[in-house]
Protein backbone atom coordinates (compact mmCIF):
# COMPACT_ATOMS: atom_id res chain seq x y z
CA UNK A 1 0.00 0.00 0.00
CA UNK A 2 2.70 2.66 0.85
CA UNK A 3 4.53 1.93 -2.18
CA UNK A 4 1.74 2.17 -4.32
CA UNK A 5 1.19 5.59 -2.59
CA UNK A 6 4.36 6.87 -3.16
CA UNK A 7 4.33 5.67 -6.94
CA UNK A 8 1.07 8.06 -7.10
CA UNK A 9 2.55 10.85 -5.66
CA UNK A 10 5.73 11.35 -7.95
CA UNK A 11 3.53 10.44 -11.06
CA UNK A 12 1.35 13.22 -9.92
CA UNK A 13 4.05 15.57 -8.98
CA UNK A 14 5.29 14.58 -11.96
CA UNK A 15 8.87 14.36 -11.20
CA UNK A 16 11.65 13.12 -13.17
CA UNK A 17 12.94 10.83 -9.95
CA UNK A 18 16.03 9.25 -9.26
CA UNK A 19 15.67 6.48 -7.15
CA UNK A 20 18.63 5.96 -3.85
CA UNK A 21 17.03 3.62 -2.27
CA UNK A 22 14.04 3.10 -0.85
CA UNK A 23 13.68 6.11 1.26
CA UNK A 24 15.36 8.52 -0.65
CA UNK A 25 15.13 10.05 -4.15
CA UNK A 26 16.36 12.83 -6.15
CA UNK A 27 13.48 14.91 -7.27
CA UNK A 28 13.36 18.00 -9.41
CA UNK A 29 11.20 20.90 -8.00
CA UNK A 30 8.93 23.83 -10.12
CA UNK A 31 12.56 25.57 -10.66
CA UNK A 32 14.47 22.71 -11.83
CA UNK A 33 16.91 22.07 -9.03
CA UNK A 34 17.30 18.58 -7.51
CA UNK A 35 16.90 17.31 -4.31
CA UNK A 36 17.16 14.76 -1.88
CA UNK A 37 13.57 14.00 -0.58
CA UNK A 38 11.06 11.06 0.95
CA UNK A 39 8.42 11.02 -1.69
CA UNK A 40 6.26 9.13 0.32
CA UNK A 41 3.76 11.03 2.56
CA UNK A 42 3.16 8.36 5.38
CA UNK A 43 6.75 7.56 6.17
CA UNK A 44 8.15 8.59 9.80
CA UNK A 45 11.96 7.98 8.33
CA UNK A 46 14.13 10.97 9.21
CA UNK A 47 10.73 12.70 11.03
CA UNK A 48 12.31 14.19 13.93
CA UNK A 49 14.48 16.05 11.17
CA UNK A 50 11.33 17.78 9.55
CA UNK A 51 11.26 21.36 10.90
CA UNK A 52 8.56 22.94 12.35
CA UNK A 53 6.42 25.67 10.76
CA UNK A 54 4.72 27.67 12.22
CA UNK A 55 3.18 30.47 9.64
CA UNK A 56 2.58 33.30 12.00
CA UNK A 57 5.91 33.25 12.30
CA UNK A 58 8.31 32.10 9.79
CA UNK A 59 6.17 33.84 7.05
CA UNK A 60 8.40 36.62 5.94
CA UNK A 61 6.78 39.82 3.79
CA UNK A 62 9.65 41.78 2.24
CA UNK A 63 8.44 45.27 0.61
CA UNK A 64 10.24 46.39 -2.67
CA UNK A 65 8.70 49.92 -4.27
CA UNK A 66 10.63 51.92 -6.86
CA UNK A 67 12.40 53.65 -4.41
CA UNK A 68 13.93 49.98 -2.80
CA UNK A 69 13.85 48.29 -6.34
CA UNK A 70 15.92 45.36 -5.09
CA UNK A 71 16.81 46.27 -1.48
CA UNK A 72 14.10 44.73 0.60
CA UNK A 73 12.02 45.90 3.68
CA UNK A 74 10.89 43.42 6.18
CA UNK A 75 7.86 44.38 7.47
CA UNK A 76 5.40 42.57 9.69
CA UNK A 77 1.83 40.89 9.46
CA UNK A 78 1.16 42.24 12.93
CA UNK A 79 3.41 45.41 12.85
CA UNK A 80 2.07 48.46 12.31
CA UNK A 81 4.84 50.14 12.94
CA UNK A 82 7.10 48.40 10.33
CA UNK A 83 4.43 49.06 7.68
CA UNK A 84 4.65 52.96 8.88
CA UNK A 85 8.14 53.47 8.57
CA UNK A 86 8.55 52.10 5.52
CA UNK A 87 8.68 52.74 1.44
CA UNK A 88 4.89 51.57 1.76
CA UNK A 89 2.75 54.14 -0.01
CA UNK A 90 -0.83 53.98 0.25
CA UNK A 91 -1.52 55.47 -3.06
CA UNK A 92 -0.18 53.03 -5.20
CA UNK A 93 -1.33 49.60 -6.70
CA UNK A 94 -0.06 46.57 -4.03
CA UNK A 95 0.90 43.38 -5.26
CA UNK A 96 1.81 40.28 -3.69
CA UNK A 97 3.95 37.39 -4.94
CA UNK A 98 3.67 34.12 -3.46
CA UNK A 99 6.41 30.82 -4.55
CA UNK A 100 5.20 27.57 -4.70
CA UNK A 101 6.79 24.15 -3.10
CA UNK A 102 10.53 24.29 -2.12
CA UNK A 103 10.69 28.21 -3.61
CA UNK A 104 11.32 31.18 -0.50
CA UNK A 105 12.04 34.98 -0.79
CA UNK A 106 15.24 34.53 -3.83
CA UNK A 107 12.38 32.17 -6.05
CA UNK A 108 12.75 33.60 -9.62
CA UNK A 109 8.81 34.41 -10.08
CA UNK A 110 9.49 37.33 -7.56
CA UNK A 111 11.95 39.41 -9.29
CA UNK A 112 10.62 39.05 -12.56
CA UNK A 113 7.18 39.58 -11.66
CA UNK A 114 8.41 42.91 -9.65
CA UNK A 115 10.98 44.36 -12.30
CA UNK A 116 7.85 44.49 -14.89
CA UNK A 117 5.71 46.19 -12.20
CA UNK A 118 8.55 48.85 -12.04
CA UNK A 119 8.71 48.85 -15.44
CA UNK A 120 5.13 50.09 -15.99
CA UNK A 121 4.42 52.35 -12.96
CA UNK A 122 4.45 52.73 -8.88
CA UNK A 123 3.53 49.87 -6.89
CA UNK A 124 4.18 48.36 -3.39
CA UNK A 125 5.16 44.55 -4.33
CA UNK A 126 5.15 42.44 -1.28
CA UNK A 127 7.50 39.15 -1.70
CA UNK A 128 5.85 36.70 0.39
CA UNK A 129 8.52 34.08 1.34
CA UNK A 130 7.41 30.99 2.92
CA UNK A 131 10.17 28.89 2.43
CA UNK A 132 10.85 27.68 5.97
CA UNK A 133 7.27 25.82 5.12
CA UNK A 134 7.86 24.99 2.26
CA UNK A 135 11.48 23.46 2.19
CA UNK A 136 10.98 20.35 3.21
CA UNK A 137 11.12 16.60 1.84
CA UNK A 138 7.75 15.49 1.70
CA UNK A 139 5.66 17.75 -0.54
CA UNK A 140 2.37 16.61 1.25
CA UNK A 141 3.72 18.29 4.36
CA UNK A 142 4.55 22.06 2.32
CA UNK A 143 0.61 20.96 0.65
CA UNK A 144 -1.34 21.45 4.02
CA UNK A 145 0.57 24.61 5.05
CA UNK A 146 -1.28 26.82 2.32
CA UNK A 147 -4.17 27.59 4.53
CA UNK A 148 -1.89 28.60 7.64
CA UNK A 149 -0.03 30.82 4.83
CA UNK A 150 -2.72 32.13 3.28
CA UNK A 151 -4.43 33.14 6.65
CA UNK A 152 -1.22 34.92 7.40
CA UNK A 153 -1.41 36.73 3.81
CA UNK A 154 -4.51 37.80 4.78
CA UNK A 155 -3.05 39.27 8.31
CA UNK A 156 -0.60 41.40 6.65
CA UNK A 157 -3.33 42.58 4.37
CA UNK A 158 -5.57 43.65 7.62
CA UNK A 159 -2.35 45.04 8.67
CA UNK A 160 -1.77 47.29 5.76
CA UNK A 161 -5.34 48.17 5.96
CA UNK A 162 -5.12 49.61 9.16
CA UNK A 163 -1.88 51.45 9.11
CA UNK A 164 -2.60 52.98 6.06
CA UNK A 165 -5.78 53.28 5.51
CA UNK A 166 -5.22 51.16 2.11
CA UNK A 167 -8.73 50.03 0.05
CA UNK A 168 -8.58 46.18 -0.67
CA UNK A 169 -9.54 46.91 -3.89
CA UNK A 170 -6.23 48.41 -4.29
CA UNK A 171 -4.59 45.05 -3.48
CA UNK A 172 -3.60 41.69 -5.92
CA UNK A 173 -2.36 38.61 -4.57
CA UNK A 174 -0.22 36.32 -7.78
CA UNK A 175 1.18 32.51 -6.30
CA UNK A 176 2.65 30.06 -8.59
CA UNK A 177 1.62 26.37 -7.86
CA UNK A 178 1.22 25.99 -3.95
CA UNK A 179 1.81 29.21 -3.82
CA UNK A 180 -1.77 29.97 -5.88
CA UNK A 181 -3.66 27.88 -3.34
CA UNK A 182 -1.94 30.00 -0.30
CA UNK A 183 -3.40 33.20 -2.30
CA UNK A 184 -6.59 32.02 -2.84
CA UNK A 185 -6.85 31.36 1.01
CA UNK A 186 -6.12 34.55 1.54
CA UNK A 187 -8.54 36.00 -0.42
CA UNK A 188 -10.78 33.61 1.06
CA UNK A 189 -10.12 35.16 4.58
CA UNK A 190 -10.57 38.58 3.73
CA UNK A 191 -14.19 37.20 2.47
CA UNK A 192 -13.53 38.24 -1.63
CA UNK A 193 -13.14 41.39 -1.09
CA UNK A 194 -9.07 41.59 -2.52
CA UNK A 195 -9.35 43.10 -5.94
CA UNK A 196 -7.67 40.23 -8.06
CA UNK A 197 -6.23 36.42 -7.26
CA UNK A 198 -3.73 34.94 -10.10
CA UNK A 199 -3.11 31.32 -9.58
CA UNK A 200 -0.40 30.59 -12.13
CA UNK A 201 -0.31 26.73 -12.59
CA UNK A 202 -1.85 26.04 -9.41
CA UNK A 203 -0.56 22.84 -8.07
CA UNK A 204 -2.62 19.28 -8.91
CA UNK A 205 -1.21 16.99 -6.67
CA UNK A 206 -3.43 16.06 -3.79
CA UNK A 207 -6.23 18.73 -4.87
CA UNK A 208 -9.55 18.55 -5.49
CA UNK A 209 -12.49 20.26 -6.01
CA UNK A 210 -13.96 19.71 -2.80
CA UNK A 211 -10.99 20.44 -0.78
CA UNK A 212 -11.54 23.91 1.45
CA UNK A 213 -8.10 24.92 0.75
CA UNK A 214 -8.30 24.87 -2.82
CA UNK A 215 -7.97 28.21 -4.83
CA UNK A 216 -11.52 29.34 -5.98
CA UNK A 217 -13.27 31.69 -8.23
CA UNK A 218 -15.18 33.30 -5.28
CA UNK A 219 -11.58 34.01 -3.46
CA UNK A 220 -11.46 37.61 -4.64
CA UNK A 221 -13.60 40.11 -6.96
CA UNK A 222 -11.83 38.86 -9.93
CA UNK A 223 -9.86 35.46 -10.03
CA UNK A 224 -7.59 34.19 -13.43
CA UNK A 225 -6.01 30.89 -13.37
CA UNK A 226 -3.11 30.30 -15.85
CA UNK A 227 -2.39 26.45 -16.33
CA UNK A 228 0.92 25.91 -18.10
CA UNK A 229 1.38 22.08 -16.95
CA UNK A 230 -2.45 21.42 -16.14
CA UNK A 231 -2.75 17.95 -15.49
CA UNK A 232 1.01 17.06 -14.04
CA UNK A 233 2.23 19.27 -11.85
CA UNK A 234 -0.71 21.88 -12.05
CA UNK A 235 -4.18 21.34 -11.71
CA UNK A 236 -6.57 20.30 -14.58
CA UNK A 237 -10.03 21.61 -13.71
CA UNK A 238 -11.19 25.43 -14.25
CA UNK A 239 -10.81 27.10 -10.99
CA UNK A 240 -11.35 30.81 -11.25
CA UNK A 241 -13.78 33.63 -13.15
CA UNK A 242 -11.42 33.13 -16.04
CA UNK A 243 -9.02 30.52 -16.81
CA UNK A 244 -6.74 30.51 -19.21
CA UNK A 245 -4.58 27.85 -21.03
CA UNK A 246 -1.41 28.64 -23.22
CA UNK A 247 -0.97 26.43 -26.14
CA UNK A 248 -3.62 24.13 -25.07
CA UNK A 249 -1.95 24.45 -21.41
CA UNK A 250 0.02 20.80 -20.95
CA UNK A 251 2.98 21.58 -22.28
CA UNK A 252 4.80 24.66 -23.74
CA UNK A 253 6.65 25.31 -26.79
CA UNK A 254 10.26 25.30 -26.47
CA UNK A 255 10.55 23.52 -23.03
CA UNK A 256 11.63 19.76 -25.16
CA UNK A 257 10.80 16.89 -24.00
CA UNK A 258 10.67 18.33 -20.74
CA UNK A 259 9.73 14.53 -18.60
CA UNK A 260 9.55 16.31 -15.54
CA UNK A 261 6.86 18.86 -16.48
CA UNK A 262 9.33 21.91 -14.78
CA UNK A 263 10.17 23.77 -17.34
CA UNK A 264 5.98 23.92 -18.57
CA UNK A 265 5.44 24.46 -15.01
CA UNK A 266 7.69 27.97 -14.23
CA UNK A 267 6.17 29.17 -17.88
CA UNK A 268 3.00 30.67 -16.31
CA UNK A 269 4.60 32.55 -14.00
CA UNK A 270 6.90 33.86 -16.99
CA UNK A 271 4.16 34.39 -19.30
CA UNK A 272 2.64 36.43 -16.49
CA UNK A 273 5.46 38.50 -15.78
CA UNK A 274 5.79 39.41 -19.25
CA UNK A 275 2.10 40.68 -19.51
CA UNK A 276 2.24 42.99 -17.80
CA UNK A 277 4.93 45.10 -19.62
CA UNK A 278 4.11 43.30 -23.00
CA UNK A 279 3.25 46.02 -25.74
CA UNK A 280 2.10 42.82 -27.58
CA UNK A 281 0.10 40.84 -24.62
CA UNK A 282 -1.41 37.88 -24.19
CA UNK A 283 -4.78 38.15 -26.41
CA UNK A 284 -6.48 34.95 -26.06
CA UNK A 285 -9.54 33.32 -27.33
CA UNK A 286 -12.80 32.05 -25.32
CA UNK A 287 -13.32 28.30 -26.02
CA UNK A 288 -16.98 26.36 -26.53
CA UNK A 289 -15.27 24.36 -23.25
CA UNK A 290 -13.23 22.89 -21.39
CA UNK A 291 -13.65 19.73 -22.49
CA UNK A 292 -12.83 21.40 -25.90
CA UNK A 293 -9.26 22.48 -24.73
CA UNK A 294 -8.90 18.88 -23.15
CA UNK A 295 -9.02 17.76 -26.67
CA UNK A 296 -6.35 20.65 -28.21
CA UNK A 297 -9.59 22.30 -29.37
CA UNK A 298 -10.59 25.42 -29.32
CA UNK A 299 -14.64 26.90 -31.32
CA UNK A 300 -14.38 30.74 -30.63
CA UNK A 301 -16.94 31.77 -28.02
CA UNK A 302 -17.93 35.10 -26.82
CA UNK A 303 -15.49 37.84 -26.67
CA UNK A 304 -11.37 37.52 -26.75
CA UNK A 305 -9.86 38.46 -23.37
CA UNK A 306 -5.79 39.42 -22.81
CA UNK A 307 -4.37 37.24 -20.34
CA UNK A 308 -2.83 38.75 -16.89
CA UNK A 309 -1.72 42.06 -17.53
CA UNK A 310 -1.88 45.70 -15.34
CA UNK A 311 -4.30 46.54 -13.88
CA UNK A 312 -6.19 42.93 -14.24
CA UNK A 313 -9.91 41.80 -16.12
CA UNK A 314 -11.76 42.81 -12.78
CA UNK A 315 -14.59 44.54 -13.42
CA UNK A 316 -14.43 43.52 -17.31
CA UNK A 317 -16.72 40.50 -17.41
CA UNK A 318 -14.10 38.18 -18.20
CA UNK A 319 -15.29 34.39 -17.78
CA UNK A 320 -14.78 30.98 -18.62
CA UNK A 321 -11.83 29.23 -20.38
CA UNK A 322 -9.48 30.38 -23.20
CA UNK A 323 -6.94 29.53 -25.28
CA UNK A 324 -3.78 31.56 -26.66
CA UNK A 325 -0.41 30.51 -28.36
CA UNK A 326 2.62 31.67 -27.13
CA UNK A 327 6.57 31.64 -28.76
CA UNK A 328 8.91 29.29 -28.30
CA UNK A 329 11.40 31.78 -26.09
CA UNK A 330 11.26 35.27 -24.73
CA UNK A 331 9.29 37.19 -25.92
CA UNK A 332 6.63 34.75 -25.50
CA UNK A 333 3.77 37.32 -26.27
CA UNK A 334 2.42 36.82 -29.96
CA UNK A 335 -0.11 39.46 -29.48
Amino acid sequence: MKASVALFLLLAIGAHAVPLDRQRSLVYDANGRLHLVNPDPYSTVNEELEPLFNAETDVVFRLFTRSNPNSAQVIGWNDASSVQSSNFNPSHPTRFTVHGWNGDGTSGLHANIRSNYFAVGDFNVINVDWGAGAQTANYVTARNRVAAVGSVISGMVNTLVSASGISRNSVSLIGHSLGAHAAGNAGKNQNGQINTVVGLDPAGPLFSLDNSDIMGSNDAQYVEAVFSNAGTLGFDLPLGNANFYPNGGRSQPGCGTDVSGNCAHSRAHEYFAESISSSAGFRATRCASHSEILNGQCTPSGSDARMGGEPSNQGRGVSGVYWFNTNSASPFAQG
